[in-house]
């Protein structure tokens, strides 16, 4: 039987989407890439915030409306979030797979092929998955030469706004040689860019009776260090509160652990970072920021703010607005708050207006948008490793094949450390040294960063690889 699957979400969805796919093709299902060849279409949906249930909600109505007599399984957080009200409700769906215990796609698929309607709503099971598939042997969605590595699942932090420990339960983290022996496969795949991704990568390995909140993650990219080879290590999300500084000085050891941080702070005034439960404050979070750039002067910064949260005053977001300043991000993004059921803040009042949310989320990022370009400034002149990720040479330009090397016309893109996948600029190559062969998605060159262009930066190959 065939399989079309669409996933919707973060990149922690898509590593469950890679999972489902590795284990539906152990299973003897295949993938296609287009939904009309399917037999059934799977929708690993988001359930996190009001517009992204939406968006999967009208995937499935969608899907329904085209193909009314193929089968249809809606997985993923919305299916485990409110599994037994959308299997009432959503009647358009054949089957719904939540996202605890991932080893049970193929039985769900199967059912849901079957004669009338069928849920499947599992139980928890191992951390993060650790036990669904052989490490590193998952089919990849993400661009030529990355993966992502989920080694936590679920959260302790209960921040007030966020539905995630709901959706995905309490920490779990992987153990270092599961999360090792993944990486070592990737790279004997020829992977060349290592994203570490969780709820809060600062957290790893706090549900392990006994460890040093500061030493777990520092154990696991040691760990990481000592593997041989090219490649770059990135992580992604760390909790502000539980930043690990032992990762510091292994960053400034070993080049190849990026030194780029996404830390969301969330927001600037006292009073909200109280409402949210968060442990810290601005001043705080400065501090960690001034240690971040005094031991990594390299070091790009990404963040998160949330505004409209409820009782978030003119003079709370004045100091958001404050803070956003004198943090000057290198790259941010901003979110306007979604009242979430079962949450803590679902009920606390002094509800801000979506209107008033909108209108200071676009003042931010309004206001960011110099920042990062003069953040990203500071790259123009210097020469540096580049991860070439596609070929998007124009129509009507000259073929590559049969060439020497590439002609000015080819233009390719890639990521520079500072840019992660998806959220920020891109590096746009765009023109040749001299001898320069043919560039191949997936793998490293050396460019020198010669413009920017908006918030990507333009880069001139200089060295390609063999």
């Amino acid at each position: 039987m065939r399989y079309y699957l669409d996933p919707f979400g973060c990149v922690k969805n898509q590593v469950d989407a890679e999972t489902m796919m590795a284990l539906l093709g152990r299973s003897g299902w295949e993938a296609v890439a287009d939904s009309a060849e399917a037999d059934l279409i799977i929708i690993n949906s988001c359930g996190f915030i009001e517009s992204a249930k939406r968006e999967s909600i009208n995937a499935v109505l969608e899907y329904r409306k085209v193909y009314p007599h193929k089968r249809i399984l809606l997985a993923g957080c919305l299916a485990q979030r409110y599994a037994r009200e959308l299997s009432r409700s959503l009647t358009e769906a054949d089957g719904f797979f939540g996202n605890e215990d991932l080893s049970g796609i193929a039985d769900a698929a199967v059912a849901a092929m079957g004669v009338g309607r069928a849920t499947n709503i599992v139980s928890a099971g191992d951390a993060a998955g650790a036990g669904a598939y052989l490490p590193g042997d998952r089919p990849l969605l993400s661009m030529p030469g990355s993966a992502y590595v989920k080694i936590t699942e679920g959260c302790n932090n209960r921040c007030s706004f966020c539905a995630i420990p709901g959706i995905r339960g309490p920490l779990r983290s992987r153990s270092i040689p599961n999360v090792v022996a993944e990486c070592r496969r990737f790279l004997e795949r020829g992977i060349r860019e290592l994203c570490l991704v969780g709820q809060d990568l600062g957290s790893y390995g706090l549900d392990w009776p006994g460890r040093d909140p500061g030493g777990v993650l520092p154990e696991l990219l040691g760990d990481l260090s000592a593997l041989e080879g090219d490649f770059w290590v990135r992580f992604l999300y760390i909790h502000p509160d539980n930043f690990p500084r032992g990762i510091l000085d292994l960053c400034r050891r070993d080049p190849r652990l990026l030194p780029y941080f996404d830390i969301p702070f969330q927001h600037g005034s006292a009073a909200v970072l109280r409402a949210m439960n968060r442990r810290g404050s601005a001043e705080a979070y400065l501090a960690l920021i001034d240690t971040i750039r005094g031991a990594l002067p390299d070091a790009v910064i990404r963040s998160s703010f949330l505004t409209g949260f409820p009782g978030e005053t003119e003079d709370d977001f004045e100091a958001l607005l404050e803070f956003q300043t004198r943090a000057a991000l290198d790259w941010a993004g901003v979110f306007a708050y979604s009242r979430e059921e079962g949450t803590p803040a679902y009920t606390m009042k002094g509800r801000v207006s979506k209107g008033l949310a909108a209108e200071r989320k676009a003042i931010i990022e309004e206001r960011q948008i110099p920042i990062t370009w003069g953040r990203m400034d500071r790259f123009i002149g210097r020469t540096m490793d580049v991860l070439v990720e596609e070929s998007v040479t124009a129509p009507g330009n000259r073929a590559l094949s049969g060439r020497e090397g590439p002609p000015r016309e080819a233009l390719y893109l890639g990521r520079l450390f500072c840019q992660a996948p998806e959220v920020d600029g891109a590096a746009v190559i765009d023109s040749f040294e001299p001898g320069c062969t043919e560039l191949r998605p997936g793998t490293f060159i050396r460019g020198r960063v010669y413009a920017r262009a908006g918030f990507d930066l333009e880069v001139k190959a200089a060295v390609a690889p063999l």
